[in-house]
């Protein structure tokens, strides 16, 4: 019984690692929210925030069931952004990420394949990994985006990857601002 239980901590772990580099593609390192140039106050935006959603709280049990997980979601900080993880043990993890401070202009997109797409009412880019990822990033407006990330458990099937990123990203989307 521990051997298993221990099986089926390093296989999540794995999961988890998978997840982490795509999750960090769409990061763009050391961008700040730094004062103009002109020592003014810093831009502000007038689009809706995220500030006030839990990303635990954007997939219902209704949703997680639908989507093949069954578990609660895991809070987590990726550098500043708020996540959530989710694992299908032994199949697959996703990771919803709320990034307040980049939008999808400011995302380092250059890893992996991109497609456009809309996802509801938001513009999307879908970016299929290599081992078994992809991501789909929502445009929230202004300086923010949504960032779905699956990773499969036997790191290969991007498409199958793709494929459970977008119907998270389509339970998702219909609660963003």
């Amino acid at each position: 019984m521990a051997d298993r239980l221990a099986a089926r901590a390093a296989l999540l772990s794995l999961a988890g690692l998978a997840v982490l580099p795509l999750v960090s593609c769409g990061r763009m390192p050391g961008l700040s929210h730094a004062a103009p140039a002109d020592g003014g106050p810093p831009p502000t935006s007038s689009a809706p925030s995220l500030a006030k959603l839990d990303p635990c709280a954007l997939l219902s049990p209704q949703d997680r069931s639908s989507a093949g997980l069954t578990g609660q979601g895991k809070p987590k900080t990726i550098g500043e952004a708020r996540a959530c993880d989710w694992t299908a043990p032994s199949v697959f993890g996703v990771t919803v990420t709320l990034d307040e401070t980049n939008g999808l202009a400011n995302l380092d997109l250059s890893d992996g394949k991109r497609t456009k797409k809309d996802v509801g009412s938001h513009q999307a880019v879908q970016v299929s990994g290599r081992r078994g990822t992809c991501a789909v990033l929502l445009d929230v407006g202004g300086a923010q985006s949504v960032q779905v990330d699956v990773a499969n458990a036997n790191f290969a099937d991007s498409a199958l990857a793709c494929s459970r990123a977008g119907d998270v990203a389509g339970l998702v989307e219909p609660k963003l601002p």
